[in-house]
């Protein structure tokens, strides 16, 4: 569906104006999009996000500070995230041997077999963007990366 008939608004001040409210609502879209699938696992995107990269880390441990690096959020709360994955088992924290006042944190088997579960849902999250063909898929990506640029 067409954005102005989405948020009902006719105008903008220019293409780059519909372009920006467009990149914001398209944003909302996809993230609730991805939450509901990530819902029947009983987990945020911030934590999915966290473990992808620890699964990418593992069997070596990751510091706090490279968690907060590469999430995608980046105004996520890394400690109180951890905290809970931590209560659910699928990470642990292990004091750094070299600074003690570092921690090193190490996804879990129970986090791996989580992502594994998941995974076999990876048709879920391609159908969320299953109206592009993998050829403007491309151009988007190529698009948003020269936007960034």
């Amino acid at each position: 569906m067409k954005l102005e008939n989405e948020i009902y608004q006719k105008k903008f001040r220019n293409q780059f104006h519909k372009l920006a409210v467009n990149l914001l609502y398209t944003h909302g879209w996809f993230l609730e999009n991805h939450s509901r699938i990530l819902d029947e696992f009983s987990i945020s995107r911030q934590q999915f996000n966290i473990l992808r990269i620890l699964r990418g880390q593992h069997p070596n441990p990751a510091t706090v500070n490279l968690l907060k690096e590469r999430m995608l959020d980046k105004k996520s709360d890394v400690s109180r995230i951890l905290d809970k994955l931590c209560i659910k088992e699928l990470t642990e924290r292990e004091i750094c041997l070299a600074d003690r006042r570092k921690a090193d944190v190490k996804i879990t088997e129970k986090g791996l077999n989580l992502l594994q579960k998941i995974d076999e849902s990876n048709s879920k999250f391609d159908s969320i963007l299953a109206n592009l063909t993998e050829s403007e898929a491309e151009t988007l990506n190529s698009l948003l990366d020269k936007m960034r640029s």
